[in-house]
């Protein structure tokens, strides 16, 4: 049992409690070592068990699943899967579920999402991948209040731009990251996530309301603005350009969709024109983009930030710019934000 995976599963349903520990159960590297109905009886659960994963359920009674996340992450910080019916790809409560510290999200596996052996197959994936992933205690960060501060600036002279590149895990890095950027900072913000456009579009509709700067989708042309942030979507490719002594935003479906890259040249755009005004981060993320774009931001005498390996759900990016930059600032999720303010000032 020493080197198998344990699992708390939290689920008001008997039923799915038990559907999901016969998943568990034919696995040679999972256990199931405790079982709770709501949040209240998981939180003393967990100091009691050490699980490596909590499986999560949203709607319970006593203690929903939102407001346990709230209350481990600060008692005990455990990497958490939400399993629920109601967390699907671009849903607002899967985005609250994963600002409040979870790592990832599933929809409880049912035969109407195809075939279950398949869903079984993700289910311990995802919980294999989690398992691996080294959590601090969550700083919540107070966002949502668009301030003068912000409206005062936007105009002014951009003294950095910050370019963030993430793929799979990045909502979670994202969601602790946007909503604690200074809106009083000259600096515009771009970010690239590899995700559908139509949950790209849903992401940025919740983060603007959560984040003390503007969100917005990135568009073809768009003036960029001091104390904004635009998000695009990995299926395009961002570039910059200059004019009238600002910068524009330039937009193009991505030639080879298969083929990432559009981190590397959001960020090589950036180094060319920005050069020492330039700031790239790379945080979660499978493969290897970004890499090539943090080294041409250092070249050009810009700054370089890498999201702790060990705090994301996938490392493979981060580890790859580590790998060919050096580690010029290397923070954990919950300091992302304000690595990225101190570098902007």
């Amino acid at each position: 049992m020493n080197n198998k995976t344990k699992i708390l599963i939290v689920d008001d349903s008997h039923l799915m409690r038990e559907a999901v520990k016969d998943i568990f159960a034919a696995t040679s590297n999972m256990v199931v070592v405790g079982e709770a109905v709501n949040g209240n009886e998981a939180l003393q659960l967990i100091p009691m068990l050490a699980p490596d994963v909590v499986v999560l359920d949203v709607n319970m009674p006593v203690m929903d699943g939102i407001t346990t996340l709230k209350h481990m992450m600060i008692q005990h910080p455990t990497p958490t899967i939400m399993l629920s019916t109601l967390t699907r790809d671009g849903a607002t409560v899967t985005f609250d579920s994963l600002k409040y510290g979870a790592v990832d999200f599933l929809t409880k596996p049912s035969s109407l999402n195809g075939d279950l052996n398949d869903q079984a197959t993700r289910i311990t994936d995802k919980v294999a991948t989690a398992a691996g992933v080294k959590l601090e205690a969550m700083q919540f960060i107070r966002g949502g209040k668009k301030t003068s501060t912000t409206s005062s600036i936007r105009h002014s002279e951009i003294k950095k731009i910050v370019t963030i590149g993430a793929a799979e895990g990045g909502y979670s890095a994202l969601l602790k990251l946007i909503p604690g950027l200074d809106p009083g900072v000259p600096a515009a913000f771009i970010a690239i996530l590899y995700a559908a456009a139509e949950h790209i579009d849903a992401f940025v509709r919740y983060l603007d309301r959560c984040s003390q700067i503007p969100v917005k989708r990135t568009t073809e042309g768009a003036p960029m603005e001091n104390g904004v942030c635009y998000i695009g979507s990995g299926e395009e490719y961002v570039t910059i350009r200059e004019q009238d002594g600002g910068y524009l935003l330039h937009v193009s479906p991505a030639p080879f969709s298969t083929q990432r890259g559009s981190i590397n040249m959001l960020m090589m755009s950036t180094a060319e024109l920005a050069g020492r005004k330039s700031v790239g981060v790379v945080l979660s993320g499978k493969g290897g983009d970004g890499a090539e774009g943090l080294d041409e931001i250092i070249v050009n005498g810009g700054n370089a930030i890498v999201q702790k390996p060990q705090s994301c759900l996938y490392r493979e990016m981060s580890e790859n710019a580590l790998a060919r930059c050096g580690t010029q600032f290397v923070v954990g999720d919950a300091k992302l934000a304000s690595a990225i303010n101190l570098c902007c000032l």
